[in-house]
């Protein structure tokens, strides 16, 4: 199902074409963007992540959502589709709505070409004015690289990064850590000068 030519759309209108297209699209105030350029690389992080959380989680009291699970932002008037979000306790459901939630504590993005301008700056800044939200990670898909933001107070958040040279991230506000092994479990980097394919691991 396409999105029409109309430029602005209500929430109600935004929800009633999600439910009947065929793709993904987020709802930035009024406008339709569908969600594209995802890769094999782009998944199986998410997967990956995912897991370790889930098995992690399996006796702590902390659920795990995909991008299957919309994200409500009242600030900005949004609607996304975050990788992976962490809720504490129980998701609280935006409008009764099973498949939207409200009170992430941790949300995970897989970068992409297309999206990481827009991942780092403008979708942060929204993320921001969630009061659960307390801690973001940004993935690069194409080389071990990890961006970790972390609220340290009101207003204040802290940052660190990674690379070859870790061994394994461990996220601030929850228990879990999770090596750079499993992260980029069976995830393939483009071999520039040879022009082939690397395990990660």
């Amino acid at each position: 199902m396409q999105v029409t030519e109309k430029q602005y759309y209500s929430p109600e209108e935004y929800l009633a074409l999600e439910e009947a297209a065929d793709y993904k699209s987020e709802y930035i105030d009024g406008e339709i963007i569908p969600l594209t350029g995802k890769s094999t690389n782009h998944n199986q992080i998410a997967g990956n992540f995912s897991a370790g959380l889930n098995f992690a989680f399996k006796t702590q009291d902390y659920e795990v959502f995909m991008s299957d699970v919309r994200l409500w932002i009242p600030k900005g008037r949004i609607y996304t589709y975050p990788n992976v979000m962490i809720v504490a306790g129980e998701p609280e459901y935006f409008n009764d709505r099973t498949d939207t939630i409200t009170n992430p504590k941790v949300i995970i993005e897989v970068l992409s070409d297309s999206t990481k301008g827009y991942d780092r700056e403008g979708k942060f800044e929204f993320y921001r004015t969630i009061p659960s939200f307390e801690e973001y990670l940004l993935i690069d898909q194409t080389k071990i690289y990890i961006e970790q933001y972390s609220k340290t107070a009101n207003k204040r958040w802290s940052f660190r990064e990674y690379d070859v040279e870790d061994q394994a991230i461990a996220l601030t506000s929850v228990q879990f850590e999770i090596s750079f092994g499993d992260v980029y479990n069976k995830v393939k980097f483009a071999a520039v000068a040879e022009g082939e394919s690397v395990n990660a691991t």
